[in-house]
């Protein structure tokens, strides 16, 4: 036991000295010029605060230990990993939401990421209500791409600029979540078998690269899916009580392993650019990292696996994997964005490369 507990205080002790390390070295300067961020809840800073759904934390208790305490619309307690790459790359100020971009910097980047969102356009709609699925982000990138282009001067001065930019796409849980495994709401179940709904997701995910490299994307972070099957929500709903879903686990992991290999592809196909993985099942957390609560939520969760509002959420916050039924805590977050950051503390968790070295390129 005390072996333990000092290999999760000297682990922390590493992540936050690399933490701080960072910030001193690239606190003046971004390793990148900009960040374009495309994806789901786990990236969500916003963007779904305006929308009819239930998929949308712009209340109390999220938002409980992020800057000043307030709900910004992301679904956890405090920072995403997103949110905590960014500042890794040395982006003073968080990447702004699409939905807030009037007035705001979009030469920095921009966050397109919707809750409940998904590849396939007609994902968590019938079920949580509106979302910007991933079809409609890439459209508000043109947009974007088109005030950038007026910037400065032209397409080709704007493309230019965006070949250093990096562009980080977290999306495909709720292709199942709110779609394969909703068989009374969705058709893609009795359709697909979970190897061609892979192949479906992963070759409609690749059109849309696609379309980004079209515009000037060149350097990509493609997500793996995480264990959808061990979120809190997907017990309580499994009918196994305390036990994964452990078919969820494996219908996605066939996803990420496609996605890996779609890496591969482009890395071979655009020799122009560079596409890494971030293997989101590498390094399962657990109490070695000092979390404590692995399968259960920190705040009060409702039918839906959101947090209840204005519930009161559990005070040892960075013991807990997971904040609501579906999404981690920030404690989480930290260690998920230093590893897909810096390689050093998770070797198993970046392909080729990290995002360190990505922007390096």
């Amino acid at each position: 036991m005390a072996f333990k507990a000092k290999s999760w205080l000297i682990l922390h002790l590493l992540l936050l000295l690399a933490y701080f390390m960072q910030h001193c070295v690239y606190g003046e300067f971004t390793q990148v010029p900009c960040l374009f961020i495309f994806g789901d809840s786990l990236s969500d800073s916003g963007n779904n605060n305006n929308l009819q759904t239930h998929a949308k934390p712009n209340y109390k208790p999220y938002g409980i230990d992020f800057l000043k305490g307030r709900p910004t619309g992301r679904f956890t307690n405090g920072r995403t990993s997103i949110d905590i790459i960014g500042q890794l790359l040395g982006f003073k100020k968080f990447i702004p939401p699409f939905a807030n971009t009037i007035g705001s910097d979009i030469l920095k980047g921009v966050n397109y990421a919707s809750g409940a969102a998904g590849i396939r356009n007609e994902t968590g709609k019938r079920n949580v209500g509106d979302n910007i699925a991933l079809g409609l982000q890439i459209k508000n990138h043109k947009k974007i791409v088109s005030r950038i282009a007026a910037k400065f001067g032209g397409l080709p001065q704007a493309k230019h600029y965006l070949n250093k930019c990096l562009y980080y796409v977290n999306i495909g849980s709720n292709d199942y979540i709110n779609n394969y495994y909703q068989p009374l709401l969705y058709s893609t179940s009795h359709i697909y078998n979970p190897d061609q709904y892979a192949k479906v997701l992963v070759n409609q995910l690749s059109n849309y690269i696609e379309t980004l490299h079209e515009v000037g994307a060149r350097k990509f972070v493609l997500v793996g899916l995480g264990q959808v099957g061990c979120t809190p929500h997907a017990i309580a709903t499994s009918g196994k009580p305390g036990l994964c879903a452990e078919k969820q686990n494996i219908d996605t992991l066939i996803f990420s392993h496609q996605l890996r290999s779609l890496v591969d592809k482009f890395n071979i196909q655009h020799l122009d650019s560079k596409f890494i993985f971030i293997n989101s099942t590498a390094g399962t957390p657990d109490r070695s990292l000092g979390f404590k609560v692995l399968n259960a939520p920190c705040c009060p969760m409702g039918l839906d696996g959101m947090c209840i509002r204005d519930s009161k959420p559990c005070s040892n916050r960075n013991q807990y994997i997971f904040y609501d039924g579906f999404h981690p805590t920030s404690a989480l977050n930290n260690i998920t964005a230093l590893s897909s950051y810096n390689s050093v503390f998770n070797p198993k968790m970046t392909y080729p490369m990290d995002i360190k070295h990505l922007a390096q390129i």
